[in-house]
Formats: C-alpha cells, structure tokens, sequence
C-alpha cells in the first residue's frame, strides 16, 4: 500500500498527535485506507508525518478509542470493518464540512448531541479553515404539548405538562443556539448560503438518527431509564428517554457492495423525508 496523507495545516494549533489523527481518521472515512487494510508501520508514519514515534502512538491509540482501528499484535494495526459498529458522530460531521455543500438531518429528542459536534466545525468556518458554500440542517423532534409515553412520572408512568415543558425548553434552547450559530455565519459572510429548520411530530422519539452530507447514517436506541429531574422547582422521579451515553451504528453509501450500507442509508433518507414531508409540522422557535 502507498498511502500518502494530506498536508498537515501549518497553522493548526491542536497537538500534533490530534493533527495526525484527524489526518488518519480523514483517510479511513474517505477511503483512501480500505475498511480491513493494515495501516503503515510506526516507523512509516513517522516518517510521513515529520514526528516522533510517541506521537505516532498517541494518535493510533485515540483512533482505537474511536473505533476507526485495531490493534493485532504481531501484525500491525489494521483499519477496522466499519458496517454495523459504533461510531464517532464527530468526526464524521466535521468531515462533512469539507464538502461545499453540507447537509445534516436529525431525528431525535433534543438536538443535544448534534449541538457539540457542530461547534468545532463552525469554530473552523469562523476562522477560514473550512469553507463550505452553503448548510442545511434539518431537526425533527417529538411535540412536547401533547402527552408523550416518556418522560413519565415513575409512580404512576401518567402523564406531567411540567415534564414536558422541560423538555420542550430543553430542545428549544439546543435547535435556537444551533439556528443561530449556522446564521451567523452568513450574517458575516462566511458561508453564502445557511438554513436551520425544526419541524415537529406528534409521536414518541425512541431512537435518534443523523443523516450526514446523504452519504453516512448514524442511528441509535434512547434506553428509558429512571431519573430524577427538577420541573418548575419540584423534584420529580420520572421514567426517562436517556440519550447522552447511546451508542451510534454508523453506515455509509461507501460501504463495500456486499454490505448493507448502502441500503441503510437510502431506507434512513426516505424515512427521514416521507416524515418531514408528511405529518411534521413547522416550528417557531421564537414562540410567534
């Protein structure tokens, strides 16, 4: 394998051992290094790369912690199969603001995960590092007026108006900081084109969903869970849709032909769009 990485940006200010890993991460998700494919040796990239081996060994090590790659002693380290495993939404999302055209879907609860793996990219685009021409994010969530089967109250698994409010203001304050940030950048002229839309739904989000650039499909399971939050100044003992820790399936249109992944993420547009098209409904996130 001749594997040739893409210049390293003389003024990228992380570490070098994230510099290298971005790099490396970079050409796994594009292909340049096939799922399966053993990656150079330690003595390889450092010479590729201009640094020294700890630094070759802490960036590999934050590629495995990712799930990107695998460690076979005696052998080398591999580019690990991507179909069907947990994934990274991250890096994959800074990825796609490469592109000159970014596109992101979400289907979920909140758009709390969605919000922090936007702010490296926009932090990117505001200092001349990326440049896309337009963004599009599409964010399609439960309607928090209408009774939902959770959160609930875990006494009596009945329906609270104050749970829901608090879910309500918890997913207004994400998807306003998400449209406001995107706009901004066209505010300044950074990106021409920018549009953020939030369409509600009257079912229950069991599951959350990214669709990135139409080319990666990331989906996971909310677990309900008990918890305890406070609602308008009250504790209260609910039964809970817990995102945070969920695991991400990640599957690409660049999977090989005798995967799925093609598959999956075509049948994860079409549902996206036959909801968004259909029974969702607009939502001001200005309350107008």
């Amino acid at each position: 394998m001749t594997f040739a990485p893409d210049p390293l940006d003389p003024d990228d200010d992380r570490p070098p051992y994230e510099q290298v890993a971005s790099s490396l991460g970079a050409a796994i998700r594009t292909r340049k290094i096939a799922p399966g494919e053993k990656l150079p040796s330690h003595k390889e990239l450092t010479e590729l790369y201009g640094f020294a081996r700890a630094t070759i060994q802490r960036a590999l090590r934050d590629l495995e912690d990712e799930g990107l790659v695998v460690s076979r002693k005696g052998s080398g380290v591999f580019v690990r199969n991507r179909t069907e495993r947990p994934a990274g939404l991250r890096p994959y999302v800074e990825q796609a603001f490469s592109s000159d055209a970014v596109t992101i879907d979400f289907a979920g609860f909140s758009s709390e995960t969605l919000h922090g793996a936007l702010q490296e990219p926009l932090d990117k685009i505001r200092i001349g590092r990326l440049t896309p021409s337009s963004i599009t994010v599409r964010v399609l969530v439960p309607d928090m007026s209408i009774p939902q089967a959770a959160p609930v109250r875990r006494e009596d698994c009945g329906d609270d108006e104050r749970l829901r409010a608090r879910m309500h203001d918890i997913m207004v304050g994400y998807a306003r900081s998400i449209r406001d940030s995107v706009a901004e950048l066209s505010h300044l002229g950074l990106v021409p084109e920018t549009r953020v839309e939030v369409r509600v739904h009257s079912g229950t989000q069991f599951f959350k969903l990214y669709v990135i650039n139409e080319e990666d499909a990331f989906f996971g399971y909310y677990p309900i869970k008990p918890n305890k939050v406070m609602a308008q100044g009250e504790a209260v003992e609910i039964y809970d849709l817990v995102g945070k820790d969920t695991v991400l399936f990640h599957h690409s249109i660049n999977d090989s032909e005798s995967s799925s992944g093609a598959q999956q993420v075509q049948q994860a547009r079409m549902w996206f769009d036959s909801v968004w098209e259909t029974i969702a409904r607009e939502f001001d996130l200005d309350g107008h």
